[in-house]
């Protein structure tokens, strides 16, 4: 099978300027590492045991994943700023950083309706596409 080569450039800032965008290499930090299904459902899990978290060991019984395996996913999910991790003795409780994922959706949107003139509509308040 043959490989694709990566190009390795950083996304640049808007405007033209050489320097990558801080922002989108965060986004795309984040939405790379909610690409997989394990790190999705983590993530998802967390959210509905804000705002205490849970400890890895509580995490690995609900999902069913091996503590090796989880140890794997939550370092990428910290590396991304999706998960936090708290020590606790022996123990790790683990939050969802919800406020990284508000960052995300609000890149995401922040040209919405724009195309169209429209600069009244928001993220909280998407057009009617009917």
């Amino acid at each position: 099978m043959a490989r694709v080569k990566k190009t390795g450039t950083a996304p640049r800032s808007e405007g033209g300027s050489d320097k990558p965008d801080p922002r989108e290499i965060a986004v795309l930090r984040s939405l790379e590492a909610l690409s997989s299904d394990v790190r999705l459902r983590i993530f998802r899990l967390l959210v509905s045991y804000e705002p205490g978290g849970l400890v890895a060991g509580e995490i690995s019984t609900m999902l069913e994943i091996s503590p090796t395996n989880l140890s794997f996913h939550l370092k990428a999910m910290a590396h991304a700023e999706l998960v936090e991790g708290t020590p606790l003795g022996r123990f790790v409780r683990y939050r969802a950083r919800i406020r990284t994922m508000e960052e995300v959706i609000s890149y995401l949107t922040e040209n919405c309706c724009q195309a169209q003139g429209d600069r009244s509509c928001s993220p909280g308040s998407p057009p009617s596409c009917e």
